[in-house]
């Protein structure tokens, strides 16, 4: 999950080792060349990718090892990982004006840490039982129109390989937790995309520390194959008798085609909520009285409207919960409490 959509130089901006003298001001007027880029890599990146797991053209989980281990954290909260902006990008994606004077900087991105959910053994894997942080990250090839900057770390990020070295931020923060709640009280966990990625590593944490009541992730995506954690939320399924996982899609042909023998519509889940479809699919009436909400990705689907703008046509969850008795403005955590993570 990303959090930030603009450039965002380096605190440390890397600067040419020779640019105190008169060459080495002239050669700031250049792109760093294969040595100096090596130097720059040397001084500044502190983690290794370990493991990219390739998922479409356009989404893969990135995992990353840093130098020195991090302090702990908490599932649901975020960092930022980054690369000099002398690191080629990949063909395909909008091209990049960048001034000279910024050849030399990093730029960085800020992004929910995911979890692997189950070792190669087939057993449960939390985010502190592995030795690496993983981030499920789609590839921004262009801007949202022409006016758009060109994206700036994913079509570099997108062009490493296990062994590639990073930049990994030390400092994990981030108030999308899972805050206080008793073990039989049911998680709706409610995303679209990549999303999903805090949930994964709360839903771990809950099923790892023996939580009773129903652990439910429903992600919104348009295709199946874009769903990336599904094998791995089936095997937990069959596992854990009080987990469900709901991969909802709008683009496939059920989603489309009326005359589909499984014609279903497109799986919006403001749409299911409202209509009692995702409690059927859940299982659970996702009463306000023992469920706790968590809803991260799109903001149309998340529904804040900040105070003084006018409400979209198509709310989104947070109107609609707050309907149906769910409150979000509130100092404790507690059943029938919303939190939100923005995607965008």
């Amino acid at each position: 999950m990303i959090f930030v959509s603009a450039s965002i130089p380096s605190k440390k901006s890397p600067a040419s080792p020779q640019s105190e003298s008169p060459s080495g001001q002239a050669a700031l007027l250049s792109p760093p060349g294969a040595e100096e880029q090596q130097q720059l890599r040397d001084q500044y990146y502190n983690a290794t990718i370990v493991e990219r797991i390739d998922l479409t053209e356009d989404l893969a989980k990135f995992r990353i090892r840093p130098d020195e281990p991090l302090p702990p954290f908490e599932p649901g909260q975020y960092l930022a990982i980054g690369l000099g902006n002398w690191e080629k990008r990949l063909s395909g994606t909008q091209e990049e004006e960048l001034p000279i004077k910024k050849a030399r900087k990093i730029v960085r991105r800020a992004y929910s840490i995911s979890c692997p959910l189950l070792h190669a053994d087939g057993t449960l894997a939390t985010q502190d039982s592995v030795d690496y942080l993983e981030f499920y990250i789609t590839l921004v090839r262009h801007g949202e129109n022409a006016a758009s900057k060109a994206p700036a770390l994913t079509p570099r990020l997108f062009g490493k390989n296990a062994g590639d070295r990073v930049v990994m931020e030390r400092k994990v923060t981030g108030k999308y937790l899972l805050g206080s709640y008793d073990p039989d009280d049911t998680m709706l966990f409610l995303g679209t995309g990549t999303g999903e990625a805090p949930h994964n590593a709360m839903a771990a944490k809950l099923l790892a520390t023996g939580h009773r009541g129903r652990i439910i992730i429903a992600t919104s995506v348009r295709y199946r194959r874009d769903c990336a954690y599904r094998n791995e939320h089936e095997v937990l399924m069959q596992q854990y008798d009080n987990y469900v996982y709901l991969a909802l899609t709008t683009r496939e042909e059920e989603n489309i085609r009326t005359d589909h023998p499984n014609f279903v519509g497109k799986q919006y889940l403001q749409a299911l909520f409202t209509s009692g479809r995702l409690a059927e699919l859940a299982g659970d009436p996702l009463a306000p009285m023992n469920t706790h909400v968590f809803l991260c990705g799109n903001p149309a689907m998340i529904g804040y409207v900040p105070p003084g703008a006018d409400a979209p046509e198509n709310p989104g969850m947070l109107p609609l919960l707050r309907a149906a008795g769910f409150h979000d403005d509130v100092q404790e955590h507690h059943a029938g409490t919303v939190r939100f993570e923005k995607y965008w």
